[in-house]
């Protein structure tokens, strides 16, 4: 059984970024890239620090590649079990067993779309989740979010920032109070409560209704429902929260002595920076374990300086 000081579960940009971080450590690594991220659709990313508008599949190319001088492994497989172990845990990866000292998961989120016939086909490509990441390439577009009730306000009055043209598509009923119908007046939002038939088209979208004309407009946006992405991290007994969230503290630690997490899992804002910071967050805190527990295991051991509040935590 080959043995780790961590493995990483996940291999999107807070998976990677941990990775980098452990590597520069000096820390033999297993990275399991589980396969493409929820934004693999997209057409470029955005935002990205000195990558921007690149396409997601080449951040993570470069990400890879960005690793080849370090002791990390990668398997391109996801993990069927993880176990408590002595002094770490096993992993099962296809037939074979390893061993970690810490585990870090980075498996992200699973959108949870709205059933609506030809919305899935064009997610990424003229729906989409997020305006910072998308609103620039379709800034005063024909635009619509598709949402009812607070949420659905909350992200037209948003969206409206990049667009002046501007439709709430509430897919029945809206469910909005008359302070929220009044809002969006004052804001030139145009509301539409049909319910929605279909969507179509390649290069525009064409929603289509059950009492009214077909509408057109060039991007469409709405918050998904999200679940998490694997259950080894439940399975484990890492606490969740009432968003299925995985629950961590400041450094990414996870209810589970040895256990971090990071990116979309944890409920961290949803941009490839921020989960590529979480990942290097949790990262250190892993690595400042494996420090105090290998000083200690020669004898030695950090020492508070009177005048000093309590440091890092050991996990």
């Amino acid at each position: 059984m080959a043995h780790f000081d961590a493995v990483i579960v996940g291999a999107g940009p807070a998976g990677l970024s941990a990775a980098l971080v452990l590597g520069g450590g000096r820390r033999k690594v297993l990275l399991l890239d589980g396969g493409p991220g929820r934004n693999v659709r997209a057409v470029a990313a955005h935002g990205v620090f000195t990558r921007d508008c690149t396409p997601p599949a080449d951040l993570k190319r470069l990400g890879l590649a960005d690793l080849a001088p370090y002791d990390v492994t990668v398997i391109s497989s996801v993990a069927r079990e993880i176990k408590p172990a002595a002094g770490g845990f096993t992993l099962q990866v296809e037939q074979a067993w390893y061993f970690a000292r810490r585990v870090l998961f980075a498996t992200g989120v699973r959108d949870v779309l709205p059933g609506i016939p030809g919305l899935r086909e064009r997610w990424g490509k003229l729906v989409h989740h997020c305006p910072y990441c998308d609103g620039w390439p379709n800034r005063q577009a024909r635009l619509a979010v598709l949402g009812s009730h607070q949420e659905g306000h909350h992200m037209a009055l948003s969206v409206r920032a990049w667009s002046d043209h501007m439709t709430l598509l509430t897919d029945g009923p809206d469910e909005l109070t008359p302070e929220q119908r009044a809002d969006l007046r004052k804001l030139d939002i145009d509301l539409v409560d049909a319910k929605i038939r279909r969507f179509t088209g390649t290069q525009t979208l064409t929603a289509h209704f059950e009492n009214r004309a077909a509408c057109t407009f060039d991007a469409l946006f709405l918050n998904p429902t999200q679940t998490q992405n694997s259950t080894l991290p439940a399975g484990l007994g890492c606490e969740l929260n009432d968003k299925s969230r995985v629950v961590v503290n400041e450094n990414g630690m996870t209810s589970v002595r040895g256990v971090w997490a990071a990116g979309d899992m944890t409920g961290a804002a949803q941009y490839v920076v921020s989960a590529a910071a979480s990942g290097h967050t949790a990262a250190v805190s892993l690595n400042t374990t494996l420090i105090h527990e290998n000083v200690r295991a020669q004898g030695a051991a950090f020492h508070e300086s009177p005048d000093e509040s309590a440091g890092v935590g050991e996990a």
